[in-house]
């Protein structure tokens, strides 16, 4: 399936790149492996987020459309979905199946129509809209549960302006 699978991934990039999605752009990491991207992730505006230019990585895996990419950022993230390795943790990016703690429906997992737009938006969306409910990053997640006003902003700020620090580099 892997020879399949670089020209599925060749043509999905240069799509992206011959006609740019808002809000996030994509490139290869190493010219020579089709199945790592480095993202930019451009912060949706009346968010917490607004202005941030956040650096990801996606892999791909050799079996990819049976399974999910994974996205971790490079440029750290304070947010309730992002652990504190950077790993994107949202429906989309989870094994199809059952969720073994029976919190998201298997639809909402990966499938293998869903394109990197469709898991980019998602992420964007994520931005904007935390799950606080199941966290892959406690303490970001307790911060935006108990002081939204207060050290949760302060400590998205800090990653913002980081980010706009780091991201052409």
């Amino acid at each position: 399936m892997e020879l399949q699978l670089a020209p599925l991934l060749r043509r999905q990039l240069a799509e992206l790149n011959k006609n740019p999605e808002e809000g996030f752009s994509a490139d290869l990491i190493d010219d020579n492996d089709l199945y790592g991207w480095e993202v930019l992730v451009i912060c949706p505006p009346d968010t917490l987020y607004e202005g941030g230019v956040f650096k990801a990585h996606l892999t791909f895996p050799k079996d990819y459309l049976l399974w999910p990419p994974k996205m971790k950022f490079i440029t750290e993230v304070w947010h309730p979905d992002v652990d504190k390795n950077g790993d994107v943790c949202i429906s989309i990016l989870l094994e199809p199946g059952e969720d073994k703690y029976d919190y998201e429906k298997p639809e909402e997992h990966w499938l293998p129509i869903h394109p990197v737009e469709a898991i980019m938006i998602r992420v964007i969306s994520m931005l904007a809209d935390p799950n606080g409910d199941s966290p892959a990053h406690v303490d970001a997640a307790n911060e935006w549960r108990e002081d939204r006003n207060g050290e949760f902003p302060r400590q998205v700020a800090r990653c913002v302006r980081k980010s706009q620090d780091t991201a052409f580099e």
